[in-house]
C-alpha cells in the first residue's frame, strides 16, 4: 500500500453567538444568531451560521470569515472561544462533517444581514428555538444546548456579567442579566451580599439612582476581577 491515503472528512466551523434582546424580542431574552438556508438539505430551515474551513485558513480564521459572509458581523472584533468538536457519523447527510463550534457572546450585537448563502439571517430566542427539536438543521440543536450552558457557567466564575450592562449599573441591573442568562429568579438580598462580597466583581460609584423609582440605589462599574473567587453558582 505505501505511503497512499484518503481523506475521509471535511472540516468546517460552527458559531454560536449569543445576546441579550435584539429589536424582535424583549432586551431581557437570551438570544442567538441564526441564518436560514438557501440550499438543502434543510433548505428553509434555520441554524447556526457555519461553513468549510479553507485549505490554507486556520480554524480561527475560518470562523470569522463565516461569520461575515453568512452574516455581516465582524467576527475580529468579537472574543470568539472553541465551545466543542462534533464529528459523529451521518451528522450531514452529504458526507463526513467535522465541525469545531466556537461560542461569542456579545453584548451589543449589530444587526445581521444575509449572506449570498443565506436565505436571511436574524436574532432568534434561544428559548423558542430550542423548545422544539426539529426546528433547527443538522445537530445545530445540541450545538446550541451545549453553548448556553457554557455561557451559563461562564458567568458562575467570571465577570462577564458586567459587560452587558451600562458603564455604571445597579445590583438589580446586574441580577437580571443572571437571571434572563440563567432562566431562574435570584433572591435580591442574597445576591446583593455575594455581588458586593466578591472581591473585584464591582466597585462602588459613590453615585446613586433613582430611575426605578423608590430609595435611591447605589451605582457600580466592573471592577478588576478576570475570575469570581468565590464563584456565584447558579440555585439548585
Amino acid at each position: 500500500m505505501g505511503n497512499a491515503f484518503r481523506l475521509n472528512a471535511a472540516v468546517g466551523v460552527e458559531l454560536v453567538v449569543l445576546t441579550l434582546g435584539a429589536r424582535s424580542v424583549p432586551n431581557d431574552t437570551l438570544c442567538a444568531l441564526l441564518v436560514q438556508r438557501l440550499f438543502a438539505p434543510y433548505r428553509g430551515r434555520w441554524g447556526l451560521p457555519g461553513g468549510l474551513m479553507q485549505s490554507e485558513e486556520s480554524l480561527s480564521a475560518a470562523a470569522v470569515r463565516v461569520l461575515r459572509e453568512e452574516t455581516g458581523i465582524r467576527g475580529d472584533q468579537l472574543h470568539l472561544e472553541q465551545l466543542a468538536t462534533y464529528g459523529e457519523p451521518g451528522r450531514d447527510a452529504r458526507g463526513r462533517m467535522i465541525s469545531i463550534a466556537y461560542l461569542a457572546l456579545v453584548p451589543n450585537l449589530p444587526a445581521p444581514s444575509a449572506g449570498p448563502d443565506a436565505a436571511a439571517a436574524a436574532i432568534w430566542s434561544v428559548e423558542q428555538m430550542l423548545a422544539d427539536r426539529g426546528r433547527l438543521a443538522f445537530d445545530h440543536h445540541r450545538i446550541l444546548t451545549d453553548g448556553v450552558e457554557r455561557a451559563r457557567a461562564k458567568l458562575e466564575y467570571t465577570p462577564l456579567a458586567t459587560a452587558f450592562c451600562g458603564r455604571e449599573f445597579t445590583v438589580a441591573d446586574l441580577r437580571r442579566v443572571y437571571e434572563v442568562m440563567w432562566g431562574r429568579t435570584m433572591d435580591p438580598r442574597n445576591f446583593h451580599r455575594k455581588v458586593t462580597s466578591t472581591p473585584g466583581f464591582v466597585e462602588a460609584t459613590g453615585r446613586t439612582t433613582t430611575r426605578d423609582g423608590g430609595r435611591p440605589a447605589q451605582l457600580y462599574r466592573a471592577g478588576p476581577a478576570r475570575v469570581l473567587h468565590p464563584p456565584i453558582l447558579r440555585p439548585n
